[in-house]
């Protein structure tokens, strides 16, 4: 088998393999033997039939799937050994030409190569780069104590209407004379929160409403361009909204007032649990821990962004085999077509850019992972999901039961190994370069992400 590979521009490479008959000849033998043990043929006893029945029904296929395997095999070992930097999965070249395998060999193959370009990024302590530092002030740490609040809070009744209560009440779809309408809609304990209605006057009409009263309203009015929020309102379809646009009558039967929670020994309890934290100042300190704990990894994020941009800057704009890469990504996406590829083909090429930098990075930081690795960035993950939920001390079985049930997709394992070596990577550049610390508020920070 003779194989070679031309790339002249050094982005875009041929390959080219010609297949000789010794190349394939035993083994498709080999593979008829097989077939001819394994045969039911009706007439022959099973592994009897003639060797020359057997080429006639599978030889052709037989021999056609022995070459794409030497041929495919071939390929990939010719660049492993000659560590070509391939992008994506190597394709039949427009030079190819139809195989007609009843022919005498030798047999040509031409397969595009999409090459990546040649660059050299390096950090070392020259370059300096910035590392924010999240001061937790007093503000922040009073929006989380707020939010612990207003999570473990509940709904209290009240006898007066105020902005943001939640109302039930009898609702009755009246005829022009303000009368009940007759096989109109009624509905009992229909749900209202009037703060969502969208114009002011049919809003103002709850204003200091109080139990038992009746207000008169109009939803086609109070929604003039939601008729979704209509139809749940009055339990119809869409299409019958047009049918019921009158006024209703509401009799408000109770009225509930979410109050947030106290904060004391009970909020402290539900939090961190119980005794862990025993006063308001040690409640404090430890949304304080854990916000700066948080923090870091935020941090540590921005700084990868800007290690990224940094060497994106340093490298500039590289050359990459456009036509074959456009053909790969159709390839992958063909459902979505050429107008989906010229869309976001300047997007995959910035994070093909970044991905060939940060193997770089990783390789000369000698950057390695372990399973142990992967599983603590999911981990993390699933600590990071809890807590926005206001989980903060989930049982480590109940995180470990998590991770375990996100590692069946495979796409979740792949994004973990990323994160891990991340993770890994952050931690070897900040040794690495030399940072400019600039502590920030939490509030400013987010507006630096921001780009504002």
């Amino acid at each position: 088998m003779k194989v070679s590979f031309e790339n002249q521009d050094k982005v875009n490479g041929l390959m080219t393999i010609i297949v000789e008959e010794s190349d394939y000849k035993e083994k498709v033998e080999k593979s008829l033997k097989d077939y001819r043990k394994q045969a039911n043929i009706p007439g022959f006893r099973k592994g009897m039939a003639p060797m020359g029945l057997i080429k006639k029904q599978y030889g052709e296929y037989l021999k056609l799937d022995t070459i794409n395997k030497v041929v495919g095999e071939e390929l990939y070992k010719y660049i492993k050994d000659n560590k070509i930097n391939m992008l994506g999965e190597p394709l039949p070249s427009a030079k190819q030409e139809a195989q007609d395998l009843e022919k005498e060999p030798p047999y040509t193959f031409y397969f595009d190569i999409a090459v990546a370009p040649e660059l050299k990024v390096e950090l070392t302590s020259k370059d300096k780069l910035p590392y924010y530092d999240i001061k937790v002030d007093d503000a922040t740490v009073d929006k989380q104590v707020d939010i612990f609040a207003s999570r473990t809070g509940q709904y209290v009744k009240a006898e007066e209407y105020q902005k943001n209560d939640m109302l039930k009440g009898d609702l009755r779809e009246l005829d022009e004379k303000g009368n009940t309408k007759e096989g109109g809609i009624t509905l009992e304990a229909a749900v209202m929160m009037p703060e969502f209605i969208k114009v002011e006057d049919q809003r103002k009409l709850f204003d200091n409403a109080k139990l038992g009263d009746v207000i008169v309203f109009n939803p086609r009015k109070a929604y003039p361009d939601n008729d979704s929020e209509i139809a749940a309102l009055l339990k119809i379809k869409r299409e019958e909204v047009a049918q019921h646009e009158g006024d209703f009558s509401y009799q408000i039967t109770e009225i509930s007032r979410f109050e947030k929670a106290e904060v004391n020994q009970a909020l402290f309890d539900q939090i961190y649990g119980e005794g862990e934290v025993k006063s308001l100042e040690e409640f404090r300190t430890k949304i304080a821990e854990g916000i700066k704990e948080q923090t870091i990894t935020d941090c540590d994020y921005k700084f990868l962004l800007d290690v990224r941009s940094y060497l994106e800057g340093k490298v500039g704009k590289l050359t990459f085999p456009d036509e074959i890469l456009k053909r790969v990504m159709l390839l992958n996406n063909k459902e979505r077509g050429e107008e989906f590829v010229e869309k976001n083909y300047e997007a995959s090429i910035q994070q093909l850019t970044w991905h060939l930098i940060k193997e770089q990075l990783v390789e000369a930081n000698k950057v390695k992972i372990e399973d142990k690795d992967v599983r603590e960035a999911a981990k993390e993950t699933a600590r990071i999901q809890f807590a926005q939920y206001g989980m903060i001390q989930v049982p480590e079985e109940y995180v470990d039961n998590y991770v375990t049930e996100m590692f069946k997709k495979k796409e979740n394992v792949d994004a973990f190994v990323d994160r891990a070596i991340d993770l890994k990577l952050i931690e070897a550049l900040k040794k690495v370069v030399t940072l400019e610390t600039k502590e920030v508020t939490l509030d400013e920070f987010n507006k630096i992400v921001e780009g504002k």
